[in-house]
């Protein structure tokens, strides 16, 4: 395992050019990065952890009624409301509320000034290598940690949980709309902008929903998936 550890960001000065310099090498960089002083009250991350683990507590035939995955895509408050168990519906909308202002920042400073010419597990527990479908995920860990993510010569560094920390990745519909600049990386978990006018386009067009839908209809792994959008 390597030695090497992800880039950790202080963001309470948004305004800082710095900061957004920072974001921006990271998602180039690494692809990977975690952030503190991000203003998601320390209290929000602890509660929806707690609501995460009474989740798992349900029984299988009450988490089949919560008609929820392990993964949610925030659509509407409404929707998610409709979706998401008594249990922990209140602390996981909070959560998401408040999670999709610091992807909004992120986002504001990520540099997308990309006009192409035409706008067209080897593990038996865990979750296998694969690169993530969106734009940027944002991943609160609780403190059993095990998420790794592929650096250099194939090495696999561990991303330690940082208390108040939320890790954000690059996904594979940043990358496409990056033309490359920033990339989505693998990474798995195991138990215990500025791009020249008229540069060659390498991603063609591609709708979000379609390449949603290859996505998820391919075994995770690695980054195969995003084939789909290469010319």
């Amino acid at each position: 395992m390597s030695q090497e550890s992800v880039p950790l960001i202080d963001i309470s000065k948004w305004d800082d050019p710095g900061v957004a310099e920072a974001i921006c090498e990271a998602a180039e960089k690494w692809g990977f990065f975690q952030v503190i002083n991000h203003g998601v009250p320390i209290e929000v991350l602890e509660n929806v952890k707690e609501a995460t683990h009474q989740f798992f507590g349900l029984s299988a035939e009450e988490k089949r009624n919560g008609k929820i995955t392990l993964v949610s895509f925030y659509v509407s408050e409404d929707e998610a409301s409709a979706l998401w168990p008594s249990v922990c519906r209140d602390q996981v909308l909070e959560y998401m509320k408040r999670s999709e202002i610091v992807v909004r920042k992120l986002l504001e400073r990520i540099n997308l000034n990309y006009y192409p010419i035409c706008p067209n597990p080897e593990l038996t527990v865990g979750v296998g290598r694969h690169s993530d479908v969106s734009t940027l995920t944002v991943l609160l860990q609780d403190d059993v940690g095990g998420l790794y993510v592929r650096g250099n010569n194939d090495s696999w560094i561990h991303v330690p949980p940082v208390n108040g920390s939320i890790v954000i990745n690059v996904g594979d519909a940043l990358q496409i709309m990056s033309n490359g600049r920033y990339k989505s990386i693998e990474h798995r978990v195991i138990a215990n902008g500025i791009l020249a006018s008229g540069e060659k386009a390498v991603y063609k067009e591609v709708l979000y929903s379609d390449y949603v839908r290859h996505f998820f209809q391919k075994a995770h792994d690695g980054k195969t998936t995003i084939e789909f959008a290469e010319i």
